[in-house]
């Protein structure tokens, strides 16, 4: 008995000294780095057991950026399910009367507006009466709180709605015409925009454009920058997605030889006497690898209002969601009353999550039904966002990145070498260090998990 006792002893105490090194290994990571331990938040769980095995400022609040997709997405997933198809949908009634319900789908183009009305048109729609415009299936709200004005040119933050179309973006044409001389510039697409063209043909260089919108003058108008050398699209975010999506129904409805000239009123699609004509339809594992892989912030916004919709049986807002996601929390027995949450994609700051929140999430996902699946669409190195980061892991870690302005963050699940899985969240909140530091700590911070725990 005492021998077995001994040998337990030894055992426990192997375990809790290689628990220290691993813990002394991460503390000289941060102590070599030359950003402070006090803009540092690191939580790091075990799996199995989801006892912490490393935690630094654990409880305090920062934007947890994009990596706040990874909550918001899985519990939108749990409302829609995995089948779920985003639908625009063309109805008629028994008045020769047209119904367009849309569906906030983040990936209808203009050639599936073409596809509806061409499919009208072969069920003999030759001159509606009337056509209305069903949208909503989530609010008007177009951009999220606490979104960053002076960011509204980024073609990674467009406004989002019901009216999604074409990603939301206007391809700008910036094309070169002889040296010394104004380029040409004009958008891709009809829209009723002005150009104030500062841009110069310049051979010698490479292209170096730049764009500029007052809102409080005119939202219409854009001031074009630079010097040009071959021709280029620029993509920008659309200024009213509504405006956009109706010019490019028109287009559709002309193209297709259908004869309508009269306007597009809301309305909702009743319930009785109207029948399919069409259906444009996208699925969700679409959207689900674009958010995890890719960060894309309209998908991560359309996706978490539309279940948000679903969850209260009402049109889609961000308070719905938030219910929604709070309801989630709940079910998996996550305490999430100190947490704030104002979009679904992590843009805004006023977005707060701890990293102590962030783990217990992860560790309680892990236990749910499907989570292998959900796991494995997550990057791992050299996927998506981490598409020049984190080789030395190779299949060993699956995370989602996060970047604002003095921000950095990452997050998900490790396998260390030992073979045992970890949830883990690291944010850095540091104004005085590059993005590239930030990186390198997160890095060598996860390393040291990988290879001492």
């Amino acid at each position: 008995m005492k021998k077995f006792l001994c040998i337990l002893g030894l055992i426990l105490f192997g375990n809790f000294s290689l628990n220290a090194f691993a813990v002394d290994n991460i503390n000289k990571v941060l102590s070599d780095s030359n950003i402070k331990k006090d803009t540092v938040s690191i939580s790091v769980k075990n799996i199995e057991s989801g006892k912490s095995v490393y935690e630094l400022n654990e409880h305090r609040l920062i934007s947890p950026a994009s990596t706040q997709k990874i909550v918001t997405l899985a519990a939108s997933l749990w409302v829609l399910g995995p089948d779920y198809n985003f639908e625009t949908s063309l109805y008629k009634n028994t008045n020769n009367e047209l119904f367009l319900k849309l569906g906030a789908d983040p990936y209808l183009r203009e050639k599936d507006l073409k596809k509806l009305m061409d499919d009208a048109k072969n069920k003999k729609v030759l001159t509606p009466k009337n056509f209305y415009i069903d949208d909503y299936i989530v609010d008007g709200v177009n951009w999220g709180e606490g979104w960053q004005w002076d960011d509204d040119l980024n073609y990674l933050m467009p406004k989002f709605g019901s009216y999604n179309i074409d990603g939301n973006l206007l391809y700008i044409i910036v094309a070169p015409t002889s040296d010394g001389a104004p380029a040409n510039v004009y958008s891709k697409y009809f829209y009723p925009i002005t150009f104030m063209n500062l841009a110069v043909t310049d051979s010698t260089q490479e292209n170096g454009v730049d764009f500029e919108r007052n809102n409080s003058i005119s939202p219409d108008m854009l001031t074009v920058k630079g010097h040009v050398s071959k021709i280029k699209p620029y993509p920008i975010p659309v200024p009213n997605i509504k405006r956009y999506f109706r010019l490019r129904l028109e287009e559709a409805i002309s193209d297709s030889k259908i004869e309508y000239y009269g306007t597009f009123t809301q309305k909702k699609l009743p319930s009785s006497n109207v029948y399919l004509l069409s259906v444009v339809k996208h699925p969700i594992k679409l959207a689900v690898a674009d958010i995890l892989k890719n960060s894309n912030n309209m998908a991560a916004e359309s996706v978490f209002k539309i279940a948000g919709g679903k969850y209260v049986k009402n049109t889609g807002s961000v308070a719905s969601a938030v219910k929604m996601f709070e309801a989630f929390c709940k079910k998996l027995g996550v305490n999430c009353e100190h947490i704030k949450i104002v979009d679904g994609s992590g843009v805004s700051k006023n977005n707060l999550m701890s990293a102590d929140f962030m783990t217990d999430f992860l560790v309680a996902l892990s236990k749910i039904p499907g989570f292998e699946v959900y796991k494995n669409i997550m990057p791992t190195a050299g996927e998506g966002t981490l598409q020049n980061r984190m080789l030395y892991f190779k299949d060993n870690l699956r995370a989602k990145t996060g970047t604002l302005s003095d921000i950095s963050a990452i997050t998900g699940y490790i396998t260390s070498k030992s073979g045992k899985s970890y949830a883990f969240d690291i944010m850095i909140n540091d104004a005085k260090s590059s993005s590239s530091d930030k990186k390198m700590l997160e890095e060598y911070i996860l390393r040291a998990v990988y290879n001492y725990y």
